[in-house]
């Protein structure tokens, strides 16, 4: 089990290396590496998604390692709860960004090969702490620094701690 530590409370989270592999592993390196701790979900769409894992409070962009392939062609769903890689409008982009859906977003999901339907690798999923997911919705938001939707109040991911199986 993965834990996101934030100011809002625990988050668990289960990564699902058989379906996922590139993402899971990139996201688990990211853990490992302690990248996430002190990053915020600058973005929050209530209804839609939380994204994080990328900007610091004051919305410095952090360096990340080189994009990876999407992955979303290999049969998980953008459901509820799931956690799925953030990329550019390029379908092969992600680096360390995700998100966690917060409704059952399918028009996320692979439906070809294409710039329009290569869709969001999801990779795993929130076991426990939805409750805490559907609380940082109730932030307001606002724009900073060219982005849309940032939390007023900065959502922190404070820390990432990882269990045995995944040290």
């Amino acid at each position: 089990m993965i834990t996101l530590v934030t100011n809002y409370g625990n988050i668990n989270i289960e990564i699902n290396l058989d379906k996922a592999p590139v993402s899971s592993k990139n996201f688990l390196k990211y853990c490992q590496d302690g990248f996430y701790d002190g990053t915020i979900f600058h973005r929050v769409i209530e209804g839609f998604m939380i994204q994080g894992g990328g900007f610091t409070p004051e919305m410095y962009e952090k360096p990340t390692r080189s994009a990876i392939p999407n992955e979303a062609n290999r049969g998980l769903k953008n459901l509820t709860g799931t956690l799925s890689m953030a990329r550019t409008d390029a379908p092969h982009s992600a680096t360390g960004q995700f998100f966690i859906n917060l409704a059952d977003n399918d028009f996320l999901d692979h439906t070809a090969t294409t710039n329009n339907g290569w869709g969001y690798a999801v990779f795993g999923k929130v076991s426990a702490g939805m409750d805490i997911v559907t609380s940082m919705t109730n932030v307001k938001t606002h724009s900073k620094e060219g982005h849309d939707d940032v939390p007023v109040e900065p959502i922190i991911i404070e820390q990432v701690i990882l269990d045995a199986s995944y040290r």
